[in-house]
């Protein structure tokens, strides 16, 4: 199996980078995000999180995606600016990637494999579908899109993973 930690990534200033470093052996919860879509306030939700459990050893990793209905159009400039002035997002965001199909990013060929809370695997859903990874590279959990970062079985599994 692929380790997810050694992926590469470049994040949304352009650097080349892996998981493991962004990551930086924290528990993670990587969701893939977009400016102009009806869920898009859940980075309000997520920045809190960051803020929050940080300290514990814990990360939001965010991945630009345009994928549903064209909702991330921006360069990577206005996705940053977007998200630093509008959320005050301090947790790191990648490049824009496809999550689904046959440019599918790596990271997301990997995230995909794992069932949801009904068992079901596969492709993302839509914007802000999100995967609790642990420190190992394991991926512990997956949520879909409309389940709230601070949703009870959201936070029971970080809490559980920074134990």
């Amino acid at each position: 199996m692929t380790d997810l930690r050694e992926l590469p990534l470049t994040t949304l200033s352009g650097e080349s980078t892996t998981f493991g470093q962004l990551a930086a052996d924290r528990v993670t919860l990587v969701v893939n995000v977009a400016s102009k879509c009806g869920l898009t306030p859940q980075y309000s939700k997520l920045e809190a999180l960051q803020d929050e459990l940080s300290g514990r050893g814990f990360t939001v990793l965010g991945f630009p995606c345009n994928q549903f209905g064209g909702q991330e159009p921006g360069t990577s400039e206005e996705i940053a600016e977007f998200c630093s002035a509008t959320y005050g997002v301090t947790f790191p965001l990648t490049s824009k990637v496809d999550v689904n199909g046959e440019g599918r990013d790596d990271v997301y060929g990997v995230l995909t494999e794992t069932p949801d809370a009904d068992g079901e695997a596969g492709d993302i859903q839509w914007n802000f579908e999100k995967f609790l990874v642990g420190r190992d590279g394991a991926v512990l959990a997956r949520f879909r899109p409309r389940t709230e970062p601070d949703a009870p079985e959201v936070l029971e599994a970080i809490n559980a993973a920074l134990a």
